[in-house]
């Protein structure tokens, strides 16, 4: 657990944000200039805040009222930047074994050589890997000085799309593991694909917090998360592997098929889905083309000025948003308790949008 409450003052732009950070991965999503990193680096010890509190497992790294500030060699903190920052000279294997000056310990790398799959590159030098390859032998070094807290600072802005696809199985992996881990991302996608908890900034202030699933599928939230990203995620099962290349998956709502997604029979995913790709019908509709029709209800209805309205639809404990036309949402007499049905076409949902459950 890392408990974050912090105030700092840079010329004309002031943080003030205070948070909670269970195990597994907590999102700071924002805008460029919301504050995002300046909040790593105080974790860090990079940045002495005006005044706050930073507690990681129970232990003070920071607090202005008594006085205490751990320096940054002492707060066991392990932190990825969007560079990999490797020695060029020390091959993998090296470079991974220099963690054990921070601890002071020999380290054991087996286990994490495994999860981040580096085997096969241990005896290479940076300058002969790929960019997912060098940011997964950063967060090996990071994770084997032991860190209380992981500090990642948007490790994949610097990847292209196909590394991006690389690396993103890993750091679901670690989002498993004990230790808690704060992710600095601007990407919408990214984040609902990783995080379980969600921490929205914008100008220096915490806009939302609160789980994953529930901040995405939240209409309040979309204007601080941005309405073109805006979608859900809900989770599913792998039912089956058709011969036509869909692969089949059950959710709380139904089954919804899909482009043939790697993975084995019962694993689970967390499954994306644009607000922008759902159609909504009070009926259960006939001869359409689209395979995945799921009943709902509607849980809540919002309108701003432009002529849009998001829609929230409770699916049996999960939820989805729909974006739709203010007229459409009154021709349907769309409002909270009315039965519809949500269509989502199968190739609207990128191999980006599904993850490990």
């Amino acid at each position: 657990m890392l408990e974050v409450r912090v105030t700092h003052r840079f010329g004309g732009f002031s943080l003030d944000v205070a948070f909670t950070a269970p195990a597994g991965v907590t999102a700071l999503f924002g805008r460029s200039g919301s504050g995002k990193t300046s909040v790593v680096e105080a974790v860090a010890g990079l940045l002495r805040p005006d005044a706050g509190r930073i507690v990681s497992g129970g232990r003070v790294l920071y607090d202005s009222a008594s006085g205490v500030d751990v320096p940054v060699h002492r707060r066991v903190v392990g932190y990825v930047f969007q560079d990999a920052r490797l020695f060029p000279h020390l091959t993998v294997a090296e470079n991974l074994a220099y963690a054990g000056r921070v601890t002071g310990r020999r380290v054991d790398m087996a286990p994490v050589v495994a999860m981040l799959g580096l085997g096969a590159l241990l005896a290479r030098r940076p300058g002969a890997l790929s960019g997912g390859e060098a940011q997964r032998v950063a967060i090996g070094r990071a994770l084997l000085a032991e860190p209380a807290v992981l500090l990642m600072d948007e490790p994949l802005a610097a990847l292209d799309e196909a590394r991006k696809a690389e690396i993103l199985p890993y750091v679901e992996r670690l989002r498993d593991a004990a230790v808690p881990i704060l992710y600095v991302s601007h990407s919408l996608a990214e984040v609902a694909r990783l995080a379980t908890t969600i921490v929205v900034l914008e100008a220096g202030r915490v806009v939302r917090a609160g789980a994953a699933a529930e901040v995405l599928a939240d209409p309040a939230a979309v204007p601080a998360l941005g309405l073109r990203e805006a979608g859900a995620v809900i989770g599913a099962r792998i039912a089956g592997h058709e011969a036509d290349g869909l692969t089949r998956l059950e959710t709380v709502a139904g089954p919804i098929w899909l482009p043939r997604i790697a993975g084995e029979v019962g694993a689970a995913l967390r499954v994306r889905i644009a607000a922008q790709d759902v159609i909504l019908s009070r009926g259960r509709p006939e001869g359409l083309s689209a395979l995945n029709i799921l009943p709902g209800v509607v849980s809540a209805v919002r309108t701003g000025e432009g002529p849009g309205a998001l829609v929230q639809i409770a699916l049996g404990g999960e939820f989805l948003l729909a974006r739709v036309t203010r007229r459409s949402a009154t021709a349907l007499g769309l409002e909270a308790g009315v039965e519809v049905h949500a269509i989502l076409k199968s190739v609207a949902v990128a191999q980006v949008d599904i993850g490990a459950g």
